[in-house]
């Protein structure tokens, strides 16, 4: 019989994954009931054949050096920056992600914290639980509209499409900013546009891009000028992708008005200047967190794992 290659769980996963992976691997332990880093991660993972990590794990040179028999990485994330894919390639190690299953609990949240920013919810809520509320007058807490106003969506992949899908239900103008023409954008009623353009005539913006070297930053000082005057930034795509910093700055003067966050550029840290701010909704990476989306993240992982361990075709490896 053939030996049983072995895996190491980086972190807690639903119990059903795990009993799909027992039958075809040696586990470490039981899994894990907790996330792995430094010298544990490192140790753990020495004498194992696959990994199964999220996106909070780097799997760096560091990582590969000490891992000898490391054949594949399953990420059960569609982002995979916290990989280094060349480094992987060059030592034959496989890496695949989870596409597709999480799109549309991330575009719900997108669309949460589109809405929460604009009519400030998080401001008002806090204004109203401190016991601030005694009267009611025209001008109190005036926000953006949504219907009708024209949105920019920089990254017109599976997500942003889906973003754009919701936006025909208010009724709003749609812009995109991508680096090819997007097959779909007729049926979406979405106009291709330079960034520039999009950032100077969008009132409300969502990134939806992958975190790259190309990407990095791809939203700054400069940037950040560029929009509107009470408009508001969106960002559920990846930390870096916004400079945190020149953002809390921006938002002090109002270009933005208003900002939701889903990701940081040092997660899990985030930018001590954004916590004071009362203009910005700030999440905690939940962008894929409901019970359906996690788990068929986490399963789809699990697939690949077992696919490469039965010697079938990887159903999602990232592409080259």
């Amino acid at each position: 019989m053939k030996e049983r290659p072995k895996l190491l769980v980086t972190c807690r996963v639903f119990p059903e994954v795990i009993e799909h992976l027992r039958p075809h691997f040696v586990l470490d332990g039981n899994a894990t009931d907790r996330a792995l880093a430094g010298d544990e991660l490192l140790r753990r993972a020495a004498d194992r054949d696959a990994l199964f990590v999220a996106a909070g794990d780097r799997v760096d040179r560091a990582l590969l050096d000490a891992c000898p028999r490391l054949k594949i990485v399953a990420t059960g994330s569609v982002g995979y920056n916290h990989i280094d894919i060349d480094a992987c390639r060059a030592r034959g190690v496989a890496v695949t992600y989870t596409p597709g299953v999480l799109t549309e609990a991330t575009a719900d949240l997108a669309w949460a914290l589109l809405m929460a920013a604009a009519r400030r919810l998080a401001e008002t809520e806090r204004w109203l639980r401190e016991g601030h509320w005694n009267t009611w007058t025209f001008d109190q807490f005036l926000g953006a509209d949504v219907h009708g106003a024209t949105l920019g969506i920089i990254g017109m992949g599976r997500i942003g499409s889906a973003i754009a899908r919701r936006a025909r239900g208010f009724d709003m103008r749609v812009l995109y900013h991508n680096r090819t023409p997007a097959a779909n954008a007729a049926d979406l009623g979405a106009q291709r546009c330079a960034l520039d353009e999009l950032l100077a005539s969008a009132d409300h913006v969502v990134l939806v891009v992958p975190a790259t070297a190309q990407t990095h930053h791809l939203i700054g000082a400069r940037e950040l000028a560029l929009m509107k005057p009470g408009s508001v930034l969106v960002n559920i795509a990846r930390g870096g992708i916004v400079d945190d910093a020149a953002l809390a700055q921006a938002l002090r003067s109002g270009r933005p008005g208003a900002a939701g966050l889903d990701v940081y550029e040092n997660e899990p840290h985030v930018h001590p200047a954004l916590l004071d701010l009362p203009n910005v909704v700030l999440t905690p990476h939940i962008g894929s967190a409901t019970r359906s989306a996690r788990l068929g993240m986490a399963m789809l992982a699990a697939d690949n794992l077992v696919a490469w361990a039965e010697e079938r075709p990887l159903p999602t490896p990232v592409p080259l």
